[in-house]
This record gives structure tokens, C-alpha cells and sequence, in this order.
């Protein structure tokens, strides 16, 4: 008999202690099929390797500095800077460490709260309360009282432990808007800094422009007072400078701009930030791992955030229905309580009381199934969101592989349009002091050389922004396994 109590006892203990967990388990959506091989041809300077590897001299490419590819020490130090000081990001990991303290503050509850609560009240009662004899007056008594009370609610539903999980899911997806912050905010300022550097050739190329303009008004002045050449040329000439002299003013604008923003990413102020110019900067895109089609999911820091909301959104499904089961819960005090001080601790003085107690609601006019359906719905939403940012991640990829196969092609024609062009301004220029063309046949090859000039650094700066983009796409070198465990 006494086996058969014990054995009973052992197995209410171990049920109080373990419970069972109602509500759904949790499977991972399925987000649209991914396709065997992205849509578009890989470009020039992609490949379908995954060769990001981590942190390493002598690795090739680093997972996590991911623009150490573009080989620019100066980019690479400004990268460094963003991480340490930038203020966006200083938020989303705020945020990642207040996730992690709702952890510890969902654990807490699997665990008793104890209390301690002494107190000294000198008190007496009023002769004239109704119902009171007056024989029970007295002068006052004293009550002293040193108790220790203790609080446990038995989680035999799982709402507890559902909130833990849910909790360190929500933590998870907190980590994944960390790297997704980290992996915007690095290809922000990757693409300001090229832009710096397109200005800088887009400026030499314009005082370039504006001192060949400056030695083609005096040639034609000197023609003009030689007697060869009309007034016209002149002005002609003169128009030409002008307007090279106004896009040289408009591309220190767009410089300072884009310094001014990589002052604010690396958090700094404008004034405390002066990048030299390099009028010998080669935009050369780098050679990229994209990986294949299948894996991209899994690189995605944004998606694997997505994917951890919709987790926890399945453990509050849980939560809600947990709330239609009584909450049982163990409550224990001890102590010691007198009428004086001397025998306050003294062993008659003791007191002690535990037992369990539950409570269940009987009717709360639909509040409970209103949030179980509030749960289920979110749950969906978070499905919906979760395929969403896996398509528009495929839509990414596609958009920057063949925005780079194309620039590439364009580049190449580009640069024989400039070619062609810069001959043609030289064969007019030299028919005119020969005097066999007008002015205007001058003025218009070099309206038509300038454009061309202008378009070639303009397509690589693109060529660079859409290898930027790609790196960003394909999530930077990232993958789900970085995903933080709690």
C-alpha cells in the first residue's frame, strides 16, 4: 500500500512539474518552391559558388565583411566605422538586448517567487465600531509578524514554457533585423562611397572639359580677330564653356552629398567628415559569390526573421488556449507572528500554511475566444509575411542579375560610343581650323563626346550600385545557422 501512495505521489509530482502543452506544434510554413537555378544568366562577375566563408587571412571572401571584395582599404575602414557608431543600428541591437531580457523575464515564471514581508503594527480597536462589546476594549496590542511567502504556478497546460519559447523566438527574429539592419546600412554606404568616387572622375573629366573649352574660345577668338571666323564662334564658344563651367558647379553638389551621408551612417556630423577625392578610381565591379537558387532562403537574414515571427506567433496560438484550462497554482508561507517583541522569534510564535489553490474562469462574455482568434489570425498574417519576403528576395536577385548582365553589355558599348566620339570631336575640330567645317559642327561633337564621356563613368557607378545590390540580395555571406540560440 504505502509503494502504491508513494508511486501515485511520484506521478502527480512529476505532472505538476511537467505538464502537458495544448495548442499547435510548430512545423515551418512552407514558402513558395524555390526554383532549381535562378531565372536570369549569371552576369560577368558572379558565380554560383557559395565561397563566403568566415573571418580568415586567408580566406577570399569573408562572410561577414562582405566588402572587403571590393578591395578599398579607405571603404573598408568607413564599413568598420558604421558597425561601431551608427545610430540605426545602435537601435535594432537595443532592441535584439530587450528581447533577450523578456527571455529571462518569461523564465522567471517557471520558477517560485518568494517574498519577504515583516511588518510592526501597534493597533486598537474602537469601542464605538458597531457590533463591538465593550469588554473587548483595550489600550492597544501589538502585532508583530515575520513572514516568508512563496508563489508557484504548476504549468500544467505549457503556458509558461509556450511563453518562454515564444520569447526567445521573438529574440531570434530580433537577431535576424540586427543583420538585416547591418546588411542595408553596409550597402547604403557602399553605394554612397562609389558615388563619391564617380563624382570625383566626373569631376576631373569636367575640368578637363572646362580647360579644352577654355583653349578652344581662345583659338576661336584669335580666328575671329584673324579675320577667319564670325562673330558667332565666338559665342558659340563661349556658350560651350559656360555650360561645362555650370555641370562642373552641379558635381561638387552631388559630391558633398554623398560625403554628407557617410558622415551620418558612420555617425558623425557633416563637419567632422572630409573624404579626399581619387581622380584615378577604378569602378570595377568584384567577382561575386551568388550561390545557387535553393540556398537563398537560408541567407537571408530578413526571411530567417520573418520565419522566427511566425514561431512565435504559433506559441501565442498556444498561450490563448492554454486560458480555457484552471491555473493551479501552490502557495507556502512560514514565519513568526506575536503580540511583542521579546517573544517575537520564539518557537510558539511560529506559523506556517501551504496549499494549492485553482482558479478557473467560468464566463468572460468571449475574451477568450477572441484572443485565441486574434492568435490565429496574427499566425497567419506572419505566413503571409514570411512568403511575401521570400518572394521579393528572389524578386532582388533577378532584378540585380540582369541589371548587371546588361550594364556589363553596355559598358563595352559605351565605351566604344566615347571612343568614336572623342575621334570625331578631333577630326571636326581640326576641319574647322583647317576651315572646311563651321564652328557648330565643333560645338556639336563636343556636346556629343562630353555626353558620352559623362555616360560611361555614369553606367560603371551603376555597374557598382547593382553589385552592391546583388551582395545585398543574396544576404551579404549570412546564413540562418548565424541565428543566435537562447
Amino acid at each position: 500500500m504505502m509503494d502504491k501512495r508513494i508511486a501515485v505521489l511520484l506521478a502527480l509530482g512529476t505532472l505538476f512539474a511537467t505538464g502537458c502543452e495544448v495548442g499547435p506544434k510548430y512545423v515551418k510554413p512552407p514558402a513558395l518552391p524555390s526554383p532549381p537555378a535562378f531565372k536570369e544568366s549569371l552576369p560577368p562577375n558572379a558565380t554560383d559558388s557559395s565561397d563566403w566563408k568566415t573571418a580568415d587571412p586567408k580566406d577570399q571572401v569573408e562572410r561577414g565583411k562582405w566588402w572587403v571584395i571590393f578591395g578599398d582599404a579607405r571603404l573598408n575602414n568607413f564599413e568598420e566605422q558604421l558597425t561601431q557608431a551608427n545610430q540605426n543600428l545602435q537601435l535594432a541591437e537595443a532592441r535584439l538586448r530587450q528581447a533577450r531580457a523578456t527571455i529571462r523575464f518569461n523564465r522567471a515564471s517557471q520558477f517560485p517567487s518568494i517574498s519577504l514581508s515583516p511588518s510592526i503594527l501597534n493597533e486598537r480597536d474602537s469601542g464605538n465600531q458597531p457590533y463591538f462589546s465593550q469588554s473587548l476594549v483595550n489600550n492597544g496590542t501589538g502585532n508583530f509578524v515575520f513572514p516568508l511567502e512563496l508563489s508557484y504556478e504548476v504549468d500544467l497546460w505549457g503556458r509558461v514554457r509556450r511563453s518562454v519559447t515564444a520569447a526567445k523566438e521573438e529574440a531570434q527574429s530580433s537577431a535576424g533585423d540586427v543583420e538585416a539592419a547591418k546588411l542595408s546600412l553596409h550597402a547604403e554606404l557602399a553605394r554612397d562611397y562609389f558615388g563619391v568616387r564617380s563624382a570625383d572622375l566626373q569631376e576631373r573629366l569636367l575640368q578637363d572639359t572646362v580647360k579644352t573649352y577654355e583653349h578652344a574660345l581662345k583659338v576661336t577668338e584669335d580666328r575671329y580677330k584673324g579675320g577667319a571666323a564670325p562673330r558667332a564662334d565666338v559665342e558659340q564658344a563661349h556658350t560651350q564653356l559656360q555650360s561645362a563651367r555650370v555641370l562642373e558647379t552641379d558635381i561638387v553638389q552631388a559630391r558633398a552629398n554623398y560625403e554628407h551621408a557617410i558622415a551620418v551612417l558612420v555617425g558623425k556630423t557633416p563637419a567632422q567628415l572630409s573624404i579626399a577625392p581619387d581622380t584615378d578610381y577604378v569602378l570595377q565591379p568584384p567577382l561575386i559569390p551568388v550561390g545557387v537558387a535553393g540556398t537563398l532562403l537560408e541567407r537571408r537574414p530578413d526571411v530567417a526573421a520573418a520565419e522566427r515571427r511566425v514561431a512565435a506567433a504559433n506559441e501565442q496560438i498556444g498561450i490563448a488556449k492554454a486560458a480555457y484550462f484552471p491555473q493551479v497554482t501552490i502557495s507556502a508561507a512560514a514565519g513568526f507572528q506575536s503580540t511583542q517583541a521579546s517573544n517575537w522569534f520564539s518557537w510558539p510564535s511560529r506559523l506556517w500554511a501551504v496549499g494549492p489553490s485553482v482558479s478557473q474562469v467560468i464566463y468572460d462574455g468571449g475574451r477568450r475566444r477572441a484572443v485565441s482568434e486574434s492568435a490565429r489570425d496574427n499566425y497567419d498574417a506572419t505566413v503571409a509575411i514570411y512568403r511575401q519576403d521570400s518572394l521579393t528576395a528572389f524578386e532582388e536577385v533577378e532584378d540585380n542579375l540582369v541589371a548587371l548582365s546588361v550594364l556589363a553589355k553596355e559598358v563595352e558599348h559605351q565605351r566604344t560610343a566615347t571612343a568614336s566620339a572623342e575621334k570625331a570631336l578631333d577630326l571636326f575640330t581640326k576641319r574647322y581650323q583647317d576651315g572646311v567645317d563651321t564652328y557648330l559642327q565643333v560645338v556639336t561633337s563636343q556636346t556629343t563626346a562630353l555626353q558620352n564621356e559623362q555616360n560611361d563613368i555614369d553606367l560603371r557607378q551603376r555597374e557598382m550600385d547593382a553589385s552592391v545590390l546583388l551582395v545585398k540580395a543574396i544576404g551579404g555571406g549570412w546564413d540562418v545557422s548565424q541565428l543566435p540560440n537562447y
